[in-house]
């Protein structure tokens, strides 16, 4: 029952910094939805690199499930994602559309590999060439 806990702390603290940027980026009426492309690619690189270094025994379970689970899971949208896709697709934007599709999957896929290689770069660990860095 405690992870519940953990979970929500870290949910509310993910949602209001999410909620942060959708402020500061408002969303544009007739172009990409940036805010959400920019919270999602943020949310890939952090989770990559957290979960590379929140290896067991240097981080308490119940901080990977508040940090992890809670906050990265409230902080990125996925149904904002698929939201906003159906909204361009309605409007006639398929090409916005698809730039946005391909966009977010690339920038999430590089940006989750490059934030493992940060962690591994900072626990010491060996790169694919075998050579710790």
């Amino acid at each position: 029952m405690k992870e519940i806990f953990y979970i929500g702390i870290g949910g509310i603290l993910g949602t209001l910094c999410r909620y942060g940027i959708q402020l500061w980026m408002p969303a544009a009426n007739e172009g990409l939805p940036w805010a959400v492309l920019l919270i999602n690619a943020i949310g890939s690189l952090f989770l990559g690199w957290f979960f590379t270094i929140a290896v067991p025994g240097k981080i308490t379970p119940q901080l990977r499930l508040a940090i992890g689970t809670g906050f990265t899971g409230a902080f990125t949208t996925f149904s904002t994602f698929t939201l906003d896709m159906v909204r361009l697709s309605e409007g006639g934007m398929w090409g916005k559309a698809v730039i946005y599709l391909v966009v977010s999957l690339l920038a999430g896929l590089l940006l989750c590999a490059l934030g493992i290689k940060v962690g591994q770069r900072m626990l010491g660990k060996p790169t694919q060439d075998g050579v710790a860095r």
